[in-house]
């Protein structure tokens, strides 16, 4: 079995490369490509996941390579972790939208409009690449904003899926919480990516106890402190809310604290330089405890047991992906990318029935998917209105003025980036 790997000079890899190494029963690779145009991060990165799989006694082999069209030939399965820009256009993302009062952040509002602008276009070359090569292949995609690229790369008719690492961190703190291992914890998820709501704590399964009102009674001030929302709101509630929600449900709060602090993005630059220095060390043969900090935690269990579903090998029978709506949520459109739960094997993945979502959310939900519709179509077709449009619509920043400024700067930072502009 070959995987590839594109941003394979990602500081992230070492967690995945230990999750391939750890789980090589459930997916048995044998062969795989890491991609970068860095070369030196690669040459880094390659070699301690050589290491790795060496300390594992992992019989597969790992193959370093700047040239993507020889990296993804014969591959089972393409795996898209890049950063269009690096950290310095994660830095601006953050940084200009505060100006004008509105969010800060990479994935969502106005920083995420323009990551998803940036990042489209790229990813859609990538996998036009990919079905050149390989029309079999699946493209398992963790490039951010999820639910945008991956309904990018489903309307233009790749074999792909979405996956994000907030739901599996979830089930394991619920598991700890719980005193249950994390398989018995089954979620009722139910959103879009970054914008999902755990309606539903089952053990066993889609058909188990619900045991969220007791999470909530005996686990509440622990959960609301992980979230970084008050205890009351998740209460009243009574589901727990995605920790992107605190960007909806306390903006202004939000806004404030992200003024007085450096960005989350100084940190992530300051944190891949030590951890790089790391890696440099031949000595060192396992992914360094700094790597927990860096984020994407448990990414290379999920990255694993979805690979190993769609591959027709192990994984588990449901899992919570990205992937095309088909009427799981009524008010949505059928061509919606929405992050569900789902049963996936071979043929792909098929969201479970959902039960009807609560006004609260579908409200939002039907708010945030009108905008991802006018996002993609800026990410694809560009023009300075389409872009005024998608920022207009957005519920972080959804008045004439900021949108007008939003996109001055949007596009003043991210000229080098957008052929159109």
């Amino acid at each position: 079995m070959k995987l590839a790997v594109v941003g394979g000079g990602s500081t992230y890899t070492p967690e995945l490369i230990d999750g391939f190494a750890r789980l090589r029963d459930t997916l048995p690779v044998t062969e795989l490509v890491l991609i970068d145009p860095a070369a030196e991060r690669l040459d880094l990165v390659g070699g301690l996941a050589r290491r790795i799989f060496a300390r594992q006694s992992h019989p597969g082999r790992i193959v370093t390579t700047a040239d993507l069209d020889a990296g993804v030939d014969g591959a089972d399965a393409v795996l898209l972790q890049l950063r269009v820009g690096g950290q310095a256009a994660r830095e601006q993302d953050e940084t200009w939208p505060l100006e004008c009062g509105c969010v800060g952040q990479e994935t969502t509002g106005a920083g995420g409009l323009a990551k998803a602008l940036r990042t489209v276009p790229v990813v859609l070359d990538i996998a036009e690449r990919v079905r050149r090569a390989n029309p079999d292949a699946w493209i398992i995609d963790f490039t951010n904003p999820v639910g945008i690229v991956t309904r990018a790369l489903l309307q233009a008719g790749h074999k792909a899926v979405g996956l994000c690492n907030v739901a599996i961190g979830f089930q394991r703190k619920f598991a700890g919480l719980l005193g249950v291992a994390p398989a018995e914890v089954h979620l009722d998820h139910v959103g879009l990516n970054h914008l999902t709501w755990e309606t539903g704590v089952r053990l066993g399964g889609p058909e188990g106890e619900d045991v969220l009102p007791r999470l909530l009674a005996e686990h509440g001030e622990a959960v609301a402190a992980d979230l970084r929302m008050p205890r009351e709101l998740v209460d009243r509630l009574g589901v727990v809310p995605s920790y992107y929600l605190r960007y909806f449900y306390l903006h202004d709060e939000v806004v404030q604290e992200l003024g007085r602090k450096p960005s989350r993005a100084a940190e992530v630059a300051a944190m891949e330089r030590e951890l790089l220095e790391m890696y440099g060390d031949p000595a060192l043969d396992e992914k360094p405890a700094l790597l927990a900090k860096r984020g994407g935690a448990y990414y290379s269990e999920a990255a694993v047991d979805l690979a190993a579903a769609l591959l027709g090998g192990g994984g588990s029978p449901y899992q919570v992906v990205n992937t095309s709506n088909n009427g799981t949520l009524p008010f949505l459109p059928d061509d919606a990318v929405i992050e569900v739960q789902a049963a996936v094997g071979a043929g792909g993945a098929t969201p479970l029935p959902a039960p009807r979502l609560d006004p609260l959310y579908a409200g939002l939900v039907a708010n945030v998917t009108g905008y991802e519709d006018l996002a993609l179509d800026a990410a694809l077709r560009g023009g300075r209105e389409r872009v005024f449009r998608a920022l207009l619509a957005h519920p972080l920043v959804g008045q004439y003025a900021y949108a007008e400024q939003l996109t001055d700067r949007l596009l003043a930072h991210n000229r080098q980036h957008l052929a159109w502009a």
